[in-house]
């Protein structure tokens, strides 16, 4: 956790990311994997749909790493496909909500105190790092 925590830290304020971004990079750095510019310029507006309060970011940056890793390490599209299910659901059991609404019920406003959401960045974050590994390790077929 001392890993995560030091990596959000980095990322919110020496560089400025938004949830969505910094959650695709802590994961890349776990998993030793190199993300693709493109990866990181379409994270650009992922953060409750651009600020607007729909799907959170960090489920976003989680969906969207569970197919970049799943298809560096082989994992059939369909198991790719079964393992964002179950890990929207378990998000969702985790965190009670997918939505960036319910999760930042302040919303997006200029007084709003900087990287508002720093602490369920790490737990999120934390909880997609045990995901993945386990994700990695099963192949995730379904039961």
């Amino acid at each position: 956790m001392h890993f995560v925590h030091q990596r959000v830290k980095h990322y919110y304020w020496e560089r400025d990311l938004n949830c969505a971004t910094t959650m695709l990079k802590v994961l890349a750095e776990h998993f030793d994997l190199e993300l693709a510019a493109q990866v990181i310029d379409a994270a650009t507006g992922m953060h409750g749909a651009g600020e607007y309060g729909a799907q959170c970011g960090l489920v976003e940056g989680g969906l969207m790493f569970l197919g970049i890793i799943g298809r560096a390490r082989g994992i059939p599209e369909d198991r790719i496909v079964y393992a964002c299910r179950r890990y929207a659901a378990a998000f969702e059991k985790r965190f009670a909500s997918l939505l960036c609404r319910d999760l930042r019920p302040e919303g997006f406003h200029p007084d709003n105190p900087p990287h508002l959401c720093e602490n369920i960045t790490g737990r999120a974050i934390a909880f997609t790092l045990a995901f993945g590994d386990d994700f990695i390790r099963a192949g995730d077929a379904p039961s």
